[in-house]
């Protein structure tokens, strides 16, 4: 349960460091651990490490464990479960307010179990009210990013010298110098770019991995855009900025004129690459293809555009659900030409693979492209 739990939390943006859970364990020995109000409220104090962090654990935890708590301690309200056979006279064996505490401390640890598992599970197997799970978890996710040095100054206390904040200083303290200022260049955050396939062989996943782009844009301290591809590139940021996950999926649902329909990857990529991307959205950006690669054009074209798009981007990262599944191998005609482009190839296919992914855009290298490499000659050579 603790070890799940911190995953889900991390996801979401809080650090849930390896101390803060070690002592977030040892204040459950001390408490009871069957009562949610005392797990609630162990982990808020032990967990979190700024006031940032605290209306992302509550969605955390109510989203981990079912319902949110209130500030009373009161008996948690967890989803129904099987019921489980109990070896004959062993429940007799207990007094009726121990049976009541070891039933909710079962229930509990199945409920986080459940969670975990979840978590694990390939989208496309979920039934509708294990979607509803998960799409109140994907609703308290988070997408951290990287960042990179831009031309603006700051100061600093260490680096080059500033001459002009210098000067100023000598000239109010009369030339007396009282120390050097120093500046460095300041870090901004790096524009994310999601390119999502909604295409029919996409219908499993494609309403999941837009709510994990509406998670991400809503989360974020970074420009994020979102963009469906299918026979139509559609930008849907405007219509994902709306804070209700619902009322988002409608707006997007109604923004989208080919969902479910065919796949003209090479196409919409020199079409995004045309419109936007030569312009300047994703030129230093980090570029995510959600999308299982399969093409219907013209597979030449979509190396052709990859390739481009490699050029501009900071990094290349795709996304496909299809790649958890055993012997996969990316051999399909779009995915063949368009991998070589690629700086990171991961699964998204489940939740957890969503994490993975999240970790990638911040700057995890999985080394499963064969593009890095490249890239990374490149700059050798040019150093």
């Amino acid at each position: 349960m603790v070890v799940g739990l911190a995953h889900t939390l991390r996801a979401a943006g809080v650090e849930a460091a390896p101390d803060r859970l070690h002592v977030f364990v040892d204040a459950l020995s001390r408490l009871d651990v069957g009562r949610r109000a005392d797990v609630f409220w162990a982990g808020r104090l032990t967990l979190c490490s700024n006031a940032d962090d605290l209306p992302r654990y509550d969605r955390v935890f109510a989203a981990y464990f079912g319902d949110r708590p209130g500030t009373l301690v009161r008996r948690p309200v967890l989803p129904q479960l099987r019921p489980q056979t109990l070896a004959a006279g062993e429940k007799e064996d207990l007094a009726p307010e121990e049976q009541d505490d070891e039933g909710e401390q079962q229930a509990a640890a199945a409920a986080a179990s459940r969670t975990e598992q979840l978590r694990q599970r390939d989208v496309a197997e979920l039934s509708a009210h294990d979607r509803a799970d998960l799409y109140a978890l994907l609703a308290a996710f988070r997408l951290p990013g990287e960042t990179r040095r831009s031309r603006r100054l700051t100061p600093a206390t260490r680096g080059p010298v500033d001459r002009a904040r210098t000067a100023r200083v000598l000239l109010r303290s009369g030339g007396e110098v009282s120390g050097l200022r120093r500046h460095r260049r300041s870090e901004r955050p790096r524009r994310v770019v999601l390119l999502v396939d909604v295409s029919g062989s996409m219908t499993p996943y494609s309403d999941a991995l837009l709510r994990f782009a509406h998670a991400a844009g809503r989360s974020s301290d970074r420009p994020i855009e979102v963009f469906t591809i299918g026979t139509r590139l559609t930008r849907v940021t405007a219509e994902l900025g709306h804070r209700d996950p619902d009322e988002a999926m409608a707006a997007a649902a109604k923004a989208i004129p080919d969902w479910s329909g065919g796949t003209r990857l090479g196409e919409l990529v020199q079409q995004f690459l045309d419109g936007w991307g030569q312009r300047g959205m994703a030129r230093g950006a980090v570029v995510v293809v959600l999308s299982d690669g399969w093409e219907r054009g013209d597979q030449a074209l979509l190396g052709e555009q990859m390739a481009r798009l490699h050029r501009l981007a900071a990094r290349v990262v795709w996304a496909n659900p299809l790649k958890a599944r055993p012997g996969y191998a990316p051999l399909a005609a779009g995915m063949a030409a368009a991998l070589p482009h690629v700086d990171d190839f991961v699964e998204g296919h489940s939740l957890a693979a969503l994490e993975r992914l999240a970790s990638v855009v911040a700057g995890v290298r999985t080394g499963s492209g064969t593009a890095h490499s490249t890239r990374r000659t490149r700059e050798v050579e040019h150093a």
